[in-house]
């Protein structure tokens, strides 16, 4: 009998990622997508061109040009659906935009996270439900950790931190950005339906979720932005931190590959950091660096001293708690090969 799965956020990185896997596995996938990054990030979001690759390529896809805000709608495509697996990858994902569209924010983060769980409990309440968080419902807690400034990087003084951010850093008293707000508020609800309703339900709290179908912007993608500014001649802007920030980056097929070990072994209220280690981490610089040789292009850049509110200084995700649940999952795509991906993207992705 044929799966079925409602893929909210389709058109988007980890959305189209997670259409085409499980497409290629013999699921139907009901995606839900209304371009929101197109409005969000302007011509350099828009997702269509994805969308269209999709349209292509799947064999049993269809398309919901739905707003996830609009209760009405989510719940009529999950009572028609009654999907065995919800992926939620939809949302507001800048900083900076969220300050400039507060509500916005929180209604796409948050309260339309409260319509898919609702919908998913009247409809679906034992299907998994898999919650795409972030790291950033820490806030800025990791930058109070003591840090050395090394030539190209900042990284973790104590040798006892070496694998990075674990899941019981805090996530209160610690400035978040709006964003890191709203999705803190749907990181507890996802939390919250699986411990009050005992539904299997479970966020990943990402790191930087990366690779060739994201359509990046300035204010959302750094690693398919940094790559997209060397490739066209643009002047990429570096926000503090002297552009030795770190990022660990996930490739979107191995985030897929996790959000499969969850559906295969559900467990209620679960939380993993999810990103690419320290193996898969890179300094704004290095990354630079990188994409120059690789694209063979002069990185143009401008400096601007002040840090972006609530920005982290070095992030790396610790695996081991996913990798103690899920010993058959592990990262399989290295920031290399993936900065490699992006790199051949054509100019008009």
């Amino acid at each position: 009998m044929t799966k079925t799965a409602i893929i909210t956020g389709s058109s988007g990185l980890i959305g189209s990622e997670g259409t085409t896997f499980l497409d290629e596995r013999g699921w139907r996938v009901h995606g839900i997508d209304n371009n929101m990054r197109r409005d969000f990030f302007g011509d350099d979001g828009d997702t269509t061109w994805n969308l269209d690759r999709l349209r292509r390529e799947t064999k049993q896809y269809e398309h919901h040009d739905v707003d996830i805000r609009n209760r009405g709608e989510i719940f009529r495509i999950f009572a028609e659906t009654k999907p065995d697996l919800v992926f939620h990858c939809a949302a507001q994902p800048s900083h900076d935009l969220a300050a400039q569209r507060p509500f916005d924010d929180f209604e796409i983060n948050a309260l339309a996270t409260l319509n898919l769980l609702e919908a998913a409990r009247e409809h679906c309440p034992e299907s998994p439900f898999v919650f795409m968080s972030t790291n950033k419902v820490y806030g800025d807690a990791p930058n109070e950790l003591p840090l050395v400034e090394l030539e190209t990087r900042w990284d973790y003084a104590d040798e006892a931190l070496r694998e990075g951010i674990d899941e019981t850093c805090r996530i209160d008293m610690t400035m978040h950005s709006l964003f890191g707000v709203s999705k803190a508020a749907a990181d507890l609800l996802v939390q919250e339906y699986g411990r009050y309703f005992g539904m299997p339900t479970v966020c990943f709290r990402g790191g930087c979720l990366t690779g060739p179908q994201h359509s990046g912007a300035e204010l959302h993608g750094f690693l398919a932005y940094l790559g997209r500014a060397i490739r066209e001649g643009r002047t990429y802007r570096i926000f503090g931190y002297k552009g030795k920030q770190v990022r660990d980056n996930i490739h979107s097929y191995d985030v897929c590959t996790a959000m499969l070990a969850y559906y295969e072994k559900p467990r209620p209220a679960a939380v993993y950091n999810l990103g690419g280690g320290r193996a898969n981490s890179t300094s704004m610089i290095e990354g630079a660096a990188r994409f120059e040789e690789l694209l063979g292009q002069p990185f143009k850049s401008e400096y601007v001293e002040e840090a972006r509110l609530g920005d982290h200084i070095c992030y790396i995700s610790d695996l081991t708690r996913i990798r103690a649940d899920y010993p058959e999952w592990d990262i399989t795509i290295s920031l290399e090969e993936t900065m490699e991906q992006i790199a051949r993207m054509p100019v008009t992705a």
